[in-house]
């Protein structure tokens, strides 16, 4: 049995957005008892990550490192890409580095996460969005 929903998720800008809640509606619109959860953005200036949800200073720390990995105004000069302004091309650069997909299995029909896992809309531009995500749900009913 296949599912597929479209979900569209506001961000506020960079940072990370907990999807876990509307993915998890997905699995059970789906009724799916065993199988897996695959979400993929639609976007190459955003990214996924499943990471901890309890202590929020981990994030923190996540948005911390991304930026210095890839900065606005990198070491080497400026980006050559920066159609969309300065935000553009780092953006790009933290999708390559972290993920577009995240596939989760399904257990007794539930999203088999850890007890500290949620999975996170990552936003790499500094301006608010719309980003769409694709959930596939796979398994038997």
């Amino acid at each position: 049995m296949v599912h597929q929903e479209q979900l569209e998720v506001p961000t506020h800008g960079r940072g990370l957005v907990d999807v876990t809640a509307q993915v998890a509606s997905v699995v059970v619109a789906a009724r799916v008892r065993a199988g897996t959860c695959t979400v993929f953005v639609r976007h190459t200036s955003a990214s996924l990550a499943i990471q901890e949800n309890a202590d929020p200073a981990v994030l923190r720390d996540l948005q911390r490192f991304i930026d210095d990995a890839a900065p606005e105004a990198p070491a080497f000069g400026p980006w050559e890409h920066d159609d969309e302004g300065p935000d553009d091309m780092p953006a790009h650069v933290r999708s390559v580095l972290t993920r577009t997909s995240e596939v989760i299995p399904i257990v007794d029909g539930r999203l088999a996460l850890g007890t500290w896992q949620a999975i996170y809309l990552w936003e790499h531009r500094t301006a608010p969005h719309r980003r769409r995500l694709v959930v596939t749900v796979i398994g038997e009913v």
